[in-house]
């Protein structure tokens, strides 16, 4: 772990302690070229991210990243595929960021809510 990276390593092998890449240095350098490619030889309008595919494992969810690119300023942004929540009727599940837009909202919400029910807002 490096000073810059304050959670261990995205590739970890135990399943409950999954890491998503958030920092361009997390993103694999396979999946880097994957992205170019995708983008300098097809449609510019498809983001590579915007796939779904249900045959992978949560983890190999968890380390799909849909977006790695400069924002205006410069800096390198970070975009999952899939956010993987705990649902406690299903467990850990990944919701794609298209897909499942409506119920990754709905996580956020429930987030904000406190034991009364009463929303907060900070």
């Amino acid at each position: 772990m490096d000073k810059h990276n304050k959670n261990p390593s995205p590739n970890t092998s135990n399943s409950d302690d999954i890491r998503q890449p958030l920092t361009p240095e997390e993103v694999s350098p396979e999946q880097q070229a994957a992205h170019r490619q995708v983008l300098y030889n097809s449609n510019p309008t498809v983001n590579p991210g915007d796939q779904v595919n249900e045959e992978k494992s949560l983890q190999e969810k968890a380390q799909q990243v849909a977006v790695n690119v400069g924002d205006i300023v410069g800096d390198r942004v970070v975009v999952p595929t899939y956010f993987v929540v705990d649902d406690p009727e299903e467990g850990k599940k990944a919701l794609h960021h298209v897909k499942d837009a409506e119920e990754i909202s709905d996580v956020i919400r429930q987030a904000r809510v406190d034991e009364s029910g009463d929303r907060q807002w900070w």
